[in-house]
């Protein structure tokens, strides 16, 4: 919902979104922060992450999971949990938690640990049988760097193999992955995935404006990004629609100097 009528304003897909999805990263907001988040920025986040293994310890998960669900937005644990439950030998107990929080999505990474490729393609399938699969690409180890043709054989089999969305690596400071250590875009290896994945596929974690402001020039208004912070859902929202400087001009095109003059 908008507060008034803006001209030119580029129009926004609608929940429950297959493109456009903004996901959040919770890292252990209290029950009452996540009341706050919702009452400001509930109808702007399609998914809640809770960040890597922060369920485990995190007080009144199971209220905090239902407060989302009643809220229309999609709640999961961070990938690193699931890698925490695969490394002990504990995938059935992992199942298991899934259920007893009535969970309807899941991710699968391997960023953690060393999980040949066609053992997770396995675990894609099986999960998948349960809930909708998110699977992550990428690793959090700033010193692997993953060849472009890689990253495309990986998301390609991944979705192959039952994966809703795959998830471009960042982690949460947003300087691994598709990113360089010191944030900034490897622009070759984004630009030769998305010759080859359907951009409606991809979720590309974009902690930073200056990333999230990146992929909403590359491919519009409703690319997926996520871990964006809670504080920044209403910032991200004004970077996807013209209404931060950042994008200003970009939705504006050939009109702006026409509605300048026009208007003296």
């Amino acid at each position: 919902m908008n507060n008034f009528k803006l001209k030119m304003i580029p129009e926004r897909s609608a929940k429950p979104r297959e493109k456009g999805l903004t996901m959040v990263m919770d890292k252990g907001l209290s029950y009452r922060e996540a009341e706050d988040l919702i009452s400001v920025s509930g109808g702007l986040i399609d998914i809640i992450k809770l960040g890597f293994g922060t369920a485990f310890v995190t007080p009144n998960l199971e209220e905090k999971i239902k407060l989302y669900q009643r809220n229309n937005i999609i709640v999961y644990f961070g990938g690193t949990l699931f890698e925490a439950f695969l490394v002990r030998n504990q995938f059935d107990d992992y199942l298991k938690v899934l259920e007893r929080f009535k969970l309807t999505h899941a991710e699968i990474s391997d960023g953690s640990i060393e999980l040949p490729h066609d053992i997770k393609l396995d675990y894609i399938s099986k999960l998948s049988q349960y809930v909708t699969v998110l699977s992550e690409v990428g690793s959090k180890d700033v010193e692997k760097i993953i060849p472009p043709y890689q990253w495309i054989e990986l998301m390609e089999t991944e979705i192959q193999a039952g994966a809703w969305k795959v998830i471009a690596e960042a982690r949460e400071a947003g300087n691994v992955g598709v990113y360089r250590s010191s944030g900034e875009v490897r622009e070759g290896l984004v630009q030769e995935i998305l010759t080859k994945i359907p951009e409606e596929k991809i979720i590309w974690e974009a902690p930073q404006k200056a990333q999230q402001t990146y992929f909403i020039k590359l491919v519009g208004a409703n690319v997926s990004l996520g871990n964006i912070a809670p504080n920044d859902v209403i910032p991200c929202e004004t970077l996807r629609l013209g209404l931060r400087s950042d994008t200003f001009n970009f939705f504006l095109g050939k009109n702006a100097k026409y509605i300048v003059k026009k208007n003296k």
